[in-house]
Order: structure tokens, then C-alpha cells, then sequence
């Protein structure tokens, strides 16, 4: 294999299990380990099986359904912009073996899992069925409450990580997943918005595009005030970090509310998504951080 068709196929796999959402995905798996690690006790090193085999499984079934969310989305994904060039499209990896790698991919994770918990491997299961069925082959495509019933995938990343260790009955797992659950509504908005055009030309039922821009802002700034009080809800975690999370919401408050006052729609909502990725991945490293 050449340099170009090894640089070819690396973007190609890179885009196909959508690597970015991919990582975003399995940091709040991390979190919810470590944190579980850390309020019972346990020894991450004692652990440290589970650790791997948690990781590991929950990356193959998110993995899976994201590859059977491109396998299925092959005709929008062809008329939309920012996924032209996506394998399934180009043809350079074919339908049929993405379907067998996406259901491959999802099966060993679930094996994996299966050597957690049964609590952990039925968050994963719970994730992998709505990302898969009620988000990609039923709502996308039809509703824009799509995007609340997708983040429930998102929302049970934390739930996995903590029920690996212990009963994810318990307030800071259970804020955890309330975070990524209410995240999700202004992050995607925010893309749907910038993809504007692209989504509209598929047909996808996203809330900017059926109900247009100021509805969206609007919801963007109700689902960022309901961030606020849930630090306060994991005082355990110290005061610095009710703080230190209170500023970062705020500071995405102000983005929010900016955005009915500014000319470029795009630019700013650019600059939300940036903002979104961020205040998430900073959020839960700071989980991990003050509780070392």
C-alpha cells in the first residue's frame, strides 16, 4: 500500500467510525470509572481488569452502532456536504462489509461487557439500541425530538463506567449522565445550525432547520440554565469544582444569548460547537482531576 492509499484508507476509517464522537464518547465511560473508583474506595489497580475490559468493550459497541449509523445513512450522507466523502459513500469500503464490521464490532464489545457487570453491559445495551433503531431508523430522519431521543446514548456513557465497579444508584453517576444528556441538545443544535443547508437538502428533521434559528437559540438557552444547578448536586466534589463548573456554563450562557444578536449566524454557531466539544471534555477531566 502506498503512502497516498495508506493516507486514503486512514481518513477513511477514521470518518467511518466517526473518531471524534467516538473519543468524546468514552471519556465519560473513563469518568464514570475513576469517580466509582474513588467514592467506594476500591483500588484502580486492583481493578484494573475490569478497567481494560470496560474500555475496551464499551469503544466496540460505540464503535459498532456509529458504523451501523453510517451503513444506514448512506443515501443522506450522499447529498450532504460534510459526509460526501465518507467510505460508504465513496465506495471504497462496501455496504455489505460495513454492515458485518458494524454488527462484528458490536458483538465483541457486548462480550467484552459481558465480563464487567450486568448493570454495566445493560447501559451499553440500552445505548447501542437507541443510537441504532429509535435515533438512526426512526426519529432522524422524521422528528426533531431526534436529537433529545439520541442523547440518550450519550447520556448512559458515565452509568457505564460507574456500574462497572459499583449500582450506579447514586447521585453522582446519575448527574453525570443528566450532564450529557442536556449537552447534547445545544452541541447538536449548534452543528445543525452550521450544517444548515446540508441537513435541509437531506431531509433530516433537525430543530434549526424545520423550525428555523431563533426557536433553536431559544432552546440552546433553556437546556444551558438547566446545566447550572446540577454542581451543586456533586458538592462532593469539592467547592472549587461547583465553581469551576458554574463559570464554564456561564461563560456558555453568554455565547448562547450572544446569538441573537450577531449577523453570522455560521460564525457563531461555530464557535458554540467549538465551545460545546471543549466545556465537556474540560468539565469531566476536572471530575477526574480533583479527585485524584
Amino acid at each position: 500500500m502506498d503512502e497516498k492509499k495508506s493516507s486514503t484508507f486512514l481518513a477513511d476509517v477514521k470518518s467511518l467510525f466517526k473518531l471524534i464522537v467516538l473519543i468524546v464518547n468514552v471519556l465519560p465511560v473513563l469518568t464514570g470509572f475513576w469517580l466509582a473508583i474513588y467514592f467506594t474506595n476500591a483500588s484502580f489497580f486492583a481493578n484494573w481488569n475490569v478497567f481494560v475490559l470496560t474500555m475496551l468493550g464499551s469503544t466496540l459497541v460505540m464503535a459498532g452502532a456509529l458504523v451501523l449509523n453510517n451503513w444506514y445513512d448512506v443515501d443522506i450522507d450522499s447529498v450532504m456536504e460534510r459526509t460526501k466523502n465518507r467510505p460508504t459513500v465513496t465506495g471504497n469500503f462496501s455496504l455489505r462489509s460495513v454492515l458485518i464490521l458494524g454488527i462484528a464490532l458490536s458483538a465483541v464489545g457486548f462480550i467484552f461487557m459481558l465480563f464487567t457487570t450486568f448493570e454495566a453491559t445493560i447501559y451499553a445495551f440500552i445505548g447501542w439500541v437507541v443510537y441504532v433503531f429509535p435515533y438512526t431508523m426512526w426519529s432522524k430522519r422524521k422528528y426533531t425530538i431526534n436529537t433529545v431521543i439520541g442523547s440518550v446514548s450519550g447520556a448512559v456513557t458515565p452509568l457505564i463506567g460507574w456500574a462497572a465497579i459499583d449500582s450506579s444508584f447514586h447521585i453522582v453517576p446519575m448527574m453525570l449522565a443528566l450532564i450529557i444528556f442536556i449537552w447534547q441538545m445545544p452541541h447538536t443544535y449548534a452543528i445543525a445550525i452550521r450544517k444548515h443547508d446540508d441537513y435541509k437538502r437531506a431531509g433530516v428533521a433537525m430543530l434549526p432547520v424545520v423550525r428555523g434559528f431563533t426557536v433553536a437559540k431559544w432552546h440552546n438557552v433553556v437546556y444551558i440554565v438547566c446545566l447550572l444547578p446540577i454542581p451543586f448536586f456533586l458538592k462532593s466534589l469539592g467547592t472549587f469544582f461547583i465553581g469551576f463548573a458554574t463559570f464554564l456554563t456561564l461563560v456558555w450562557l453568554v455565547i448562547s444569548i450572544r446569538g441573537f444578536f450577531v449577523k453570522d449566524n455560521i460564525k457563531w454557531a461555530y464557535v458554540m460547537f467549538l465551545y460545546s466539544v471543549n466545556y465537556l471534555a474540560i468539565l469531566f477531566i476536572t471530575m477526574i482531576i480533583v479527585t485524584m
